[in-house]
Formats: C-alpha cells, sequence, structure tokens
C-alpha cells in the first residue's frame, strides 16, 4: 500500500470518527479533547509508518501542550465534512 494511500486511509478512518461523534451531538470541545488525547496516545505508543505520520509526530514532539491541541483541532477540521 502506498504512502499516500494509508494516509488517505488514516485520513477517511479519522473523518468517519469525527462525522460519528458530531451526528450524535458531541461538542466540538470534546471533540478536540478526544483528538489530543489520541494524538498523545499515537505519538507514545505508534511507530510512525509514513512520512506524514514521522512529520505530525515530529511536530507533535516539538510542540507545547496547546500546540499540541491546537495540532490535534487541526487534524479534526482538515477531515471535518462540514
Amino acid at each position: 500500500m502506498s504512502t499516500t494511500r494509508t494516509f488517505e486511509t488514516w485520513k477517511a478512518f479519522l473523518a468517519d470518527k469525527v462525522n460519528r461523534a458530531q451526528a450524535t451531538g458531541v461538542s466540538e470541545q470534546i471533540i478536540g479533547t478526544l483528538a489530543y488525547e489520541i494524538g498523545q496516545f499515537l505519538s507514545d505508543k505508534i511507530d510512525p509508518k509514513n512520512q506524514e505520520e514521522r512529520l505530525l509526530k515530529m511536530l507533535w514532539d516539538v510542540g507545547s501542550d496547546p500546540e499540541r491541541q491546537t495540532l490535534a483541532r487541526l487534524m479534526v477540521k482538515l477531515v471535518d465534512e462540514k
């Protein structure tokens, strides 16, 4: 599977979860908090599989807590289908 396809698959997965959360009435604040927690988990436990994931991990690792929260919200915004 190509790097781009793998990252596109990840974005589609994230988009599905964000859309489901929104459909059930989960607030944007809670979605952002969950995205942050997932980002922290991925950074701590998962080895990046492609260039995009490595870039996100590098940004996460150098970011302050508020910057990580922003990055998490930006990932949600990237996949939001509104």
